[in-house]
């Protein structure tokens, strides 16, 4: 009789190991991103008896270097922290058919991102949640302004005025440079558009017009004539992100022009050594915009528990969880009920103005620079201005040089990949 009943005693367990899940989360923290994901996962798994959530933290580096190879070789996570939202979309998976009813609530309170993770007008699947809303924008050292005596420049202020002012403190302080910028087509991109870059032609392609090349050639001059460090966009090669946080961070810098995903960091490092603040957009002739930007957990479509995915995202995606989550990490909410609603921040009061002064910028971000943001092929721009604008800052060819390669490259990059 003893052997029966070892076999009932399988016969339940089996079904139940069969049922089992793991989800692979693959994640990148511009602060405790990864560090909530993993804490919420764990209600998750206690809601749910069967699926494991596994966190898997990793350098920003890998997300954007070593998992489209894996994707591509078939392999990876189930779940990703992307910032190349459609540059990705072949290897998403569509969560429409296991939200059922739920995927109303997606497109009512995720309505105006989802756009950002799809392929073109045409497509209307759902692939994954903003894990944040990120604005680009100015950290300025309110302390170094206060010492030299100079006021900073108010609202509707150009970006030659903040040029000048900051130019100003950094003689008056002894201070090496004005202005620092993230080596970042993103990051660019508000100041092109500021000054009358249009980004697209009228039939909807990519050009670097007039107004990229103003801009450009600003740049340029800033780096020139010493304002801004030459080793943040010529110390690296290729099409590389540097971020320059340290040299603000070190008071190197007079601005710094990075986004809003730094604020928990300056916060924790920057606040107990000099006054910090940001400043509204920068204007130009055309505008006085930020970039839109952010980080989205996908599923993707090489999983082989697509409803568990679903549900797990699912779940990060709920009002009272998201609310948490951006309360957690410091973050801006792209879910519009929570927008809506506010989040209550723990943060410094420092912290929290400079939250606010971002949330302030987002109904000022130009037409053009969602358009850039949601555009599939959007590193076919970031990436050529990248390299071929540290080209020049580097003294490796001459700014006419640098901006004819960059509209060459951004020609070629979205013709090949258009293919």
């Amino acid at each position: 009789m003893r052997i029966p009943a070892l076999l009932v005693v399988l016969g339940i367990a089996l079904p139940f190991s069969a049922h089992a899940a793991e989800i692979r989360v693959m994640c990148y923290s511009d602060g405790n991103e990864c560090e909530v994901t993993r804490d919420l996962a764990k209600r998750f798994e206690s809601r749910n008896p069967g699926t494991q959530v596994v966190v898997d933290q990793v350098p920003y580096k890998a997300i954007v270097e070593q998992l489209p190879v894996q994707l591509a070789a078939g392999e990876g996570p189930d779940i990703a922290r992307v910032t190349d939202l459609g540059g990705l979309n072949r290897f998403y998976l569509d969560l429409t058919p296991h939200l059922g009813a739920r995927a109303k609530y997606w497109e009512d309170n995720f309505g105006t991102t989802l756009p950002w993770l799809r392929a073109g007008p045409g497509d209307k699947g759902i692939y994954g949640m903003m894990t944040q809303l990120t604005v680009t924008g100015a950290f300025v050292n309110k302390t170094l302004f206060e010492q030299a005596k100079v006021p900073l420049p108010s609202l509707g202020a150009t970006w030659d005025d903040w040029a000048e002012a900051t130019r100003k403190v950094a003689a008056a302080t002894k201070t090496p440079f004005g202005i620092a910028m993230d080596r970042s087509g993103h990051r660019f991109a508000p100041l092109a558009v500021a000054y009358g870059a249009k980004i697209f032609d009228a039939s909807g392609k990519p050009v670097i017009d007039e107004g990229y090349v103003v801009a450009s050639r600003k740049f340029l001059d800033w780096n020139r004539t010493g304002l801004a460090p030459k080793e943040v966009w010529g110390g690296v090669g290729g099409s590389q992100y540097r971020d320059a946080f340290d040299e603000f961070a070190n008071g190197r810098v007079v601005m710094y022009y990075s986004g809003s995903w730094q604020v928990k960091r300056m916060d924790t490092q920057v606040t107990k050594s000099f006054d910090w603040t940001v400043v509204p957009a920068p204007c130009g002739p055309a505008a006085c915009t930020a970039m839109p930007g952010g980080a989205a957990f996908v599923a993707l479509k090489r999983t082989k528990s697509p409803a568990d995915v679903a549900k797990f995202l699912d779940f990060l995606a709920q009002e009272d969880i998201y609310r948490e989550y951006m309360a957690r990490t410091e973050n801006i909410p792209a879910h519009a009920a929570v927008a809506k609603g506010g989040v209550t921040y723990s943060v410094s009061p420092t912290a929290r103005a400079a939250l606010s002064s971002f949330v302030a910028d987002v109904p000022k971000i130009a037409k053009a620079n969602y358009e850039l943001q949601g555009y599939r092929l959007n590193r076919a721009i970031f990436q050529p201005t990248a390299q071929r604008l540290g080209q020049a800052v580097a003294g490796e060819m001459s700014a006419d040089d640098a901006l004819k390669r960059l509209a060459a490259d951004v020609d070629e990059q979205v013709k090949a990949a258009s293919k």
